[in-house]
């Protein structure tokens, strides 16, 4: 004689327990009951086709009055989050998810990882052995192998939301939520900020190891077009050096820039907007009176003097907004793909003006 509950009776007490308990993920149902979760899940699926629970992702909860859908959950959600930097660009938006977490009564597990493939997914197989509910990540889309880690999330069930990273235009068809800064937007409010002081040569200086940098690259592309500057206009990679090393690419790429005729520049990101300011002090150089320059990332460009104009993405806002959409997911597994775009703020300070300023 086994002491396994006949079908009927074990969903009864599935019914039973969700109702005394709130929502519940199939291991705890599994322990419970002492089933295979496989099992679990079939019984899940049965139930929600005859309308008495809603599954979410990895449990269920009964399918009655909102009351009790409002979720109660014996312990708080465990959402991962994988950064590839824990400095600059990424601490005020992991503060952001940080304090939506709080708000929304959920534990924050933070990784740092790198743009590396592996070491990702390493990172990805840990959070989730650790028992997340999901999972915010902010890997290179630009590589097949991203796109094998993704769909594989996807199997394992485990809900997840790319942050600053958009993976449509992928390899792959699978519909995948986002939460991203407008970077085109971006770069076209500063376009036409120093188009509107008169200048009509602004050209673009990048730093090549940005994952936005084509997306900036397009928005400034785009706005002088727009604005009908001149197509011609002087643009540059600008690699990183070691501290002391960069001084002669910088002066080239001023010497270079001012020939040309360039009188404003759009930089990204913050030390190269500084590095360009510094040599064009160092020549003599008026900024903005020589030439006008908005850097784009806003970490400390107004430290700068003159305080740099900038264009600053809306990072707590993504880290909110990203937190915000998993926790949405968590309580509704049915809901369409959200992808969420937020408009970054241009800072008008003391490096930008009228032509000749």
């Amino acid at each position: 004689m086994t002491n396994e509950l006949l079908p009927d009776g074990r969903r009864d007490r599935i019914v039973a327990e969700l109702r005394a308990r709130g929502m519940l993920r199939v291991s705890d149902l599994a322990e419970l009951l002492g089933v295979a979760p496989v099992t679990l899940r079939r019984d899940i699926a049965r139930l929600a086709a005859e309308g008495v629970v809603r599954r979410l992702h990895g449990g269920a909860v009964l399918n009655e009055p909102v009351k009790e859908v409002s979720v109660q959950m014996e312990a708080p959600v465990r959402v991962g989050m994988l950064v590839p930097s824990l400095d600059f660009y990424w601490p005020e938006v992991i503060r952001g998810a940080q304090d939506m977490a709080e708000e929304r009564g959920a534990v924050l597990m933070l990784r740092g990882t790198s743009y590396e493939d592996a070491d990702f997914r390493a990172h990805a197989t840990h959070l989730i052995a650790a028992g997340v509910d999901a999972l915010l990540m902010a890997p290179d889309v630009t590589t097949r192998a991203t796109m094998e880690l993704l769909e594989w999330l996807q199997e394992t069930e485990v809900p997840f939301v790319l942050v600053e990273r958009d993976a449509r235009g992928t390899s792959t068809a699978l519909p995948f939520e986002s939460v991203t800064t407008d970077h085109l937007g971006g770069a076209g409010a500063a376009v036409r900020h120093l188009a509107a002081d008169g200048h009509t040569r602004v050209g673009f200086v990048w730093n090549p190891g940005s994952p936005h940098r084509e997306e900036i690259r397009r928005g400034w592309a785009l706005a002088v077009q727009e604005c009908g500057l001149r197509p011609d206009a002087f643009t540059r990679e600008l690699r990183r050096h070691e501290p002391g090393d960069e001084a002669p690419a910088v002066a080239e790429l001023v010497r270079d820039c001012i020939d040309a005729g360039t009188t404003a520049l759009l930089v990204h990101a913050d030390r190269e907007a500084i590095a360009i300011a510094q040599q064009c002090q160092e020549e003599g150089l008026s900024v903005p009176g020589d030439l006008s320059i908005i850097a784009y990332d806003d970490e400390v460009a107004g430290l700068f003097s003159p305080a740099l104009t900038a264009v600053r993405p809306p990072r707590i806002s993504i880290g909110r907004a990203a937190m915000g959409l998993v926790m949405d997911r968590l309580r509704d597994a049915g809901r369409p793909t959200h992808r969420v775009v937020i408009t970054p703020r241009l800072n008008v300070r003391e490096s930008t003006g009228p032509t000749g300023s």
